[in-house]
This record gives C-alpha cells, structure tokens and sequence, in this order.
C-alpha cells in the first residue's frame, strides 16, 4: 500500500503541476514552451527526491511496463503502480477542473494532448520514439549497474523537459498514458478521440527501451 499512494501522490505531483501550469499559466501565450517544460521536468524532480525511495518514482504506467520487462518489477506490482497512477492522474485534473472553475477560467482544455499538425500517423512515431528516448534514459540512470541514483531524478526531470521543448508543438509530448488520460477524459471531443495515441505510443517506446537497455546497454547485468 505505500507503493500505491506513492505512486498516486507522485503522479499527482506531475500532472497537477504540469496541466496546472498550461491551464493557470495561459498556456505557451503565458508561462511559453519553456515554463510548461520546467514545470513538469521540475514536478518530476519534486517526485523523485520525495516518494522515489518508495516506489522508485515511476509516475507513468510505460515506465512500469518497461521496469517488467527488464525483471524490475513483478506482475503484482505492475498492476498496483499502474492502477495507482491513473487514480493519481485523474485527480490531478479533477483538482484543477474545479480550481479553474472556481477561479472563472476557461476549462474546455485542461492541459491535455492532442494533434493537429502531424496526422495519427506521425503522431504514433513521433511518441514512440519520444518515449524511447525519455524511458531509455530512465531504464540507463536507475540501473544498479550503468546508473547513478543520486543524481537519477535531476537527469530524468531535466530529459523531460528537453522532450517537451522538442515535441510540445507536435503532440503537446506525452511519453505518458496517465498523464494524458486523465485531462483527455473530463475534456472529451477530440481529445478522448486522440488519447489511444498516447496510450499505446508510449508503450511501445517503453518496451523498446527496456529491450535496448538490456541487451545493447546492460543495463540489466
């Protein structure tokens, strides 16, 4: 049970924060593409440094599946940490759908990814291969081998940031089913529409890196 409410606290962290930032910051005409960036790179940071030592921090349901892959997790655990980060996602933007209704605000987007630039298509490649990056990064610098725990949540907060100055035009950058879930179901539309995208893009990406990790990078030695 403390792996679950770490993992809900953690990734209520990270969304509420983050979606926080785009709905109260006025998106990229307010804070700009850098501050959404910081703001979830920094939510991942918090995280990191406050419930890792319970549950590793993994705050995203592809990092879970990627750490099963790689033996890291169990199949208990999987379920728990996934289960636990919807719930946390969902109530991160429940939280700010009523902070921003009760402050007048416009709440037809709660921070929620979507395409319109790139095709479903270009939106499923780009994701996997963003998630690859980010997860490959993560399943490298938690490694009890190749890794540096120390410094394990700066790197990773810091990554996230960078794929979301690169991606925030293409996809608004997910790298995270729970994350985009939870906006895309109290927004509806074309949102919920587009959410398989970063359900299953992030996936893929995570079990790619997991696979890359082991048997390129060693990180499983």
């Amino acid at each position: 049970m403390k792996k679950f409410f770490a993992e809900l606290i953690g990734t209520f962290i990270l969304v509420f924060v983050g979606t926080g930032t785009v709905v109260f910051g006025n998106g990229v005409e307010g804070v700009g593409h850098l501050g959404i960036a910081l703001a979830f790179g920094l939510s991942i940071v918090a995280a990191a440094y406050s419930i890792g030592a319970v549950s590793g921090a993994h705050l995203n349901p592809a990092v879970s599946i990627a750490m099963f892959v790689n033996k890291r997790l169990d199949a208990k655990d999987l379920g728990t940490y996934i289960v636990a980060q919807v719930v946390g996602a969902i109530l991160a933007s429940a939280t700010v759908l009523f902070l921003a209704s009760n402050a007048g605000l416009d709440t037809s987007s709660l921070g929620e990814n979507g395409f319109s630039t790139v095709n479903a298509a270009g939106a499923f490649i780009f994701e996997t291969i963003a998630s690859f990056i980010f997860i490959l990064v993560i399943v490298t610098v938690t490694s009890a081998t190749k890794g540096n725990g120390k410094i394990a949540g700066l790197v990773i907060g810091l990554t996230l940031t960078l794929m979301i100055l690169v991606g925030l035009n293409v996809t608004g950058l997910s790298v995270n089913p729970a994350r985009s879930l939870a906006p895309a179901i109290f927004v509806g539309g074309q949102a919920l529409s587009q959410v398989w995208v970063f359900i299953l893009a992030p996936i893929v990406g995570g079990v790619l890196a997991a696979l890359v990790g082991k048997n390129l990078i060693g990180t499983e030695d």
